[in-house]
């Protein structure tokens, strides 16, 4: 729902980096707010609103054909199937059977250590 305020960029590029800061630094949240002259309930008020954002934005990563996918002959069943370069030059290689839910969690796993 929106309050009809519109986005400050500024705002929200400066509470992201001081929430990088903080939890980078290993300090308590009191601690990092009375080094920084910051209020708390803001930091914590941030780190839930910048949170809920992120959970809310769309994100696309680009995609790239190299080759129209070629029939594999798989003891005697013609199958293709499915090769993901991931951030960090890793690749996940997807056989034609593959179980939906599980590369879901696969998927899920692979990006919370994501930056």
């Amino acid at each position: 729902m929106s309050t009809g305020k519109r986005r400050d960029p500024r705002k929200e590029r400066y509470w992201r980096r001081m929430l990088r800061q903080w939890d980078r630094s290993g300090l308590s949240a009191r601690a990092f707010c009375q080094q920084r002259g910051l209020s708390q309930p803001s930091l914590y008020a941030w780190r839930r609103t910048l949170a809920d954002r992120d959970r809310q934005s769309v994100h696309f990563l680009p995609v790239e054909v190299l080759s129209p996918a070629q029939p594999v002959e798989l003891g005697g069943c013609a199958a293709t199937g499915l090769e993901l370069l991931l951030h960090g030059r890793r690749v996940l290689r997807i056989g034609p059977a593959f179980d939906g839910p599980t590369l879901q969690r696969l998927l899920a796993l692979l990006e919370e250590g994501q930056p």
